[in-house]
């Protein structure tokens, strides 16, 4: 077993380079996501929004939990590997048939008939990302996300230009389709070229059991929150204009750049280093609480704070016309504050090998989130009414995922709350401080911004000093190495 610096070593570069892959891919896109906002209409957003409950899920039953189970597996081989890929290829394959067959059942539901051909030829990145998932879980497995991050920022620059040019010749809601079969493309070659990586001509049943053993209850968990993450897409859609679920769709894409980037960065360093040691409980305890406190502190204060600049935010990026999704990214900001705690909570559960214990909580907090739904829609809530359901289910979901992820490391709900409620008091105050002078504040928006984002940083820093919060020297003692780095020595 490595040794406790050796551990805290790879976990911070690992981390780094996950945070680095995420923020140059979701920058880059985010960049990209600008320049095709102001060259296409909500309604292009609208309709690929459509189907992407189905893109989706069709993409959470090829992993088939797959992944998890590789990562989780000490001693993987080549029978494994190629055993896995055949599996998610021969699935991807069905999948395309299917929503081939299904294309004109779901343009009739929507009521738009060019989503027949749109569904046809987008589903094809279904098959090209079940390629790249074996030489991904190698890389995850090894904690090495510098591969990864070349491989998603080259695919974001290259899907960008064709998207780009894609809108400049007029082709509209197709530049969209364009960017994501060029990203899928451009991801699965760079990693299979990289990491040099072919299937054997062999496929094992014994290993296939296994994998799938432990995979399956992750597979379906996978199923239900990728359906009730996207389900807002089938509702608003079917609801109300192609336009205004544009502008779900984007505020969406939106919150998620700093929420998934974070959330993922996290989540995906955070399994494979806390598998390495899942047999030393005192450890594991240890590195899972300073990881969650770590987390809590570099996540709050950007989602509460990107939440209060907002309306700033959206008129300086996107431009008037996107002026009515501004609401909706703050309240995404808002629900989303506490994903990564989720992710850190469910990642305790795969390391102590309780998928049968995943997919009950997901079955639970499903149910939970079911009812919410029905209720804003019996209410006649609108959309407003639906992003609440969101924010009221994740934090519901905090005392449910901590509650039984207590029961496997010892580290209860209030010894989780104790430990977070200061820093989250702290970035919610500094919130509403940094939206109060915006409110004061008469100036162009990107001066307002420069003052606000100003303000929100010495805010969070003072308070950290006054609270004396642990986790702002043991960030600066993270971040030091890394400074150090890329500082030109005299």
């Amino acid at each position: 077993m490595g040794r406790p610096d050796s551990l805290k070593r790879r976990t911070i570069s690992g981390m780094l380079w996950s945070f680095a892959d995420l923020m140059g891919n979701q920058g880059m896109q985010f960049i990209i996501q600008i320049i095709l906002a102001r060259m296409l209409l909500p309604e292009h957003f609208g309709l690929i929004g459509m189907i992407l409950v189905f893109v989706a899920v069709s993409n959470s039953i090829i992993d088939s939990g797959f992944t998890q189970a590789l990562v989780r597996e000490q001693h993987a081989d080549q029978t494994d590997y190629s055993t896995v890929f055949y599996f998610n290829f021969a699935v991807s394959v069905c999948i395309y048939i299917l929503l081939y067959l299904a294309a004109p059942a779901i343009s009739e539901f929507y009521g738009q008939s060019q989503l027949i051909l749109i569904i046809r030829v987008l589903s094809l990145g279904i098959i090209v990302n079940a390629f790249a998932i074996v030489p991904r879980a190698m890389y995850t497995k090894e904690v090495d996300f510098k591969v990864q991050m070349q491989a998603n920022l080259s695919a974001s620059i290259l899907s960008g230009i064709v998207a780009i040019g894609m809108a400049f010749a007029g082709l509209g809601v197709w530049s969209l389709v364009g960017r994501t079969l060029a990203m899928n493309g451009t991801q699965t070659l760079f990693l299979l070229i990289k990491k040099k990586w072919l299937p054997s001509l062999e496929f094992s049943g014994k290993s296939f059991r296994r994998l799938f053993g432990f995979g399956w209850k992750l597979l379906l968990s996978g199923i239900i929150d990728t359906v009730f993450n996207n389900i807002y897409y089938l509702i608003i859609g079917k609801q109300y204009s192609a336009a205004q679920l544009g502008y779900y769709t984007n505020a969406s894409r939106f919150s998620d750049i700093a929420t998934q980037t974070l959330t993922s960065s996290i989540a995906r360093v955070s399994y494979p280093v806390l598998s390495s040691i899942q047999d030393e409980q005192l450890r594991l305890k240890q590195s899972y609480r300073q990881l969650m406190k770590v987390t809590g502190y570099m996540v709050f204060p950007v989602l509460a704070g990107l939440a209060a600049i907002g309306e700033p935010l959206v008129r300086l990026v996107f431009g008037e016309q996107w002026v009515p999704m501004t609401l909706y990214f703050q309240l995404l900001c808002i629900a989303g504050m506490l994903y990564p705690i989720h992710a850190i909570n469910l990642s305790i559960l795969q390391v102590k090998g309780r998928s049968d214990l995943f997919l009950y909580l997901e079955i639970l907090k499903t149910a939970v989130f079911s009812v919410l739904i029905v209720a804003a829609i019996w209410l006649d809530t609108g959309i407003l009414g639906l992003i609440a359901a969101v924010i009221i289910n994740s934090y519901l979901s905090l005392f449910i995922n901590t509650f039984f992820s207590a029961r496997e490391i010892a580290y209860s709900i209030s010894e989780q709350i104790k430990d977070l409620a200061p820093i989250y008091v702290l970035a919610l105050s500094m919130s509403f401080a940094v939206f109060a002078a915006g409110r004061i504040l008469a100036l162009h928006e990107l001066g307002e911004l420069a003052i606000q984002i100003s303000m929100g940083v010495l805010f969070y820093l003072a308070g950290s000093k006054i609270l004396r919060l642990q986790e702002l020297p043991l960030v600066y003692q993270l971040m030091l190495p890394v400074v150090k780095k890329i500082t030109p020595v005299k």
